[in-house]
């Protein structure tokens, strides 16, 4: 229940389902650190094999998971470890987007993150020292990837938490098209991948939470088809102290969470693991410098400001 309660206060992407003219099965269980929910038109044993989908992942892609492809990884003192072609695949694409945002977008983040308990009753800041000597282990392209071998140089480790949900997302909308489901709707906290339209011919609904709102209040709201929606935003996970907002976005090259006067950044497409890293990427660069990586991914965001200010790009 604690869980439930922490995520309805995180929750970045709010689906407003609306009737259609078929009755939805839904499924709710927790994955990857959040609250899982998938509806679909589709039987209530389609929907609960389509939740399952999500927990076995996990076990291949978590960092915490003992004995999971990540976990491994981060415990071979830099010798090559075989991982599954799938594990291959993904490190590959976010090596990709490392490479193309010039490193705000880095799954080796993981030494710096660890240094932060954004969850803690008593937050304290980490070390000034030990964060530096993290960071100087941080970079993406210490992922050397040989086939589905792959060996982490000078220390590096790795954090699949700025991509891993959309791409299991992906992976649970490919299982309900292979079924034939024609309407769905997955949301892995705030990852939102939609399937067709509801049955009537509706889009779905998805909101874009309001930073300075409650969390079932929207700034914006966007009618999806066939598509997804990943929001990264300050007040998913964090803390205040003296005054100050730590949020879990960090900056690779600092380790410290960025600080550039966005609350969010809301990226719409149809992959949701590309969706999934370019608005983590996209936050770190700003609005301005993300324009050339949402035009080489044909991509469109929503930029949401502290300051209530908004930009979006293409402009629409």
């Amino acid at each position: 229940m604690k869980r439930i309660v922490l995520f309805a206060l995180a929750l970045l992407l709010l689906p407003l389902f609306g009737c259609g003219t078929e009755t939805p099965h839904s499924a709710t269980g927790y994955a990857c650190d959040t609250v899982v929910t998938i509806t679909a038109y589709a039987p209530q044993e389609t929907v609960d094999a389509a939740l399952s989908i999500c927990s076995d992942y996990e076990k291949v892609l978590s960092k915490t998971i003992e004995g999971s492809d990540v976990w491994r990884l981060n415990h071979a003192n830099g010798e090559p470890v075989p991982v599954d072609p799938e594990t291959a695949a993904l490190l590959s694409f976010a090596v990709e987007i490392g490479s193309l945002s010039d490193g705000a977008f880095d799954v080796t983040i993981a030494p710096a993150s660890a240094l932060w308990d954004f969850r803690a009753d008593d937050p304290v800041l980490p070390d000034p020292d030990a964060l530096r000597a993290a960071c100087e282990r941080v970079d993406y392209r210490n992922i050397v990837i040989d086939g589905n071998t792959v060996t982490l140089l000078n220390g590096a480790e790795i954090d699949l938490g700025g991509v891993a949900k959309g791409y299991i997302a992906d992976r649970v909308s490919a299982y309900f098209q292979a079924k034939g489901v024609a309407s769905a709707c997955i949301n892995m906290g705030g990852n939102v991948v939609t399937i067709g339209t509801k049955p009537n011919g509706d889009p779905w609904t998805v909101g874009i939470r309001d930073s300075k709102g409650a969390p079932d209040e929207s700034e914006e709201v966007l009618s999806i088809a066939d598509g997804a929606v990943v929001t990264s935003g300050t007040y998913e996970r964090g803390f205040t102290l003296d005054g100050v907002r730590y949020h879990h976005i960090l900056d690779p090259k600092t380790g410290m969470p960025v600080s550039n006067g966005l609350a969010s950044v809301t990226v719409v497409g149809v992959r949701s693991d590309l969706c999934d890293a370019l608005s983590t990427a996209c936050f770190v660069l700003g609005e301005e410098a993300s324009k050339p990586l949402l035009d080489r991914y044909g991509v469109r965001a929503v930029f949401l400001y502290e300051d209530g200010s908004r930009g979006a790009y293409p402009e629409s």
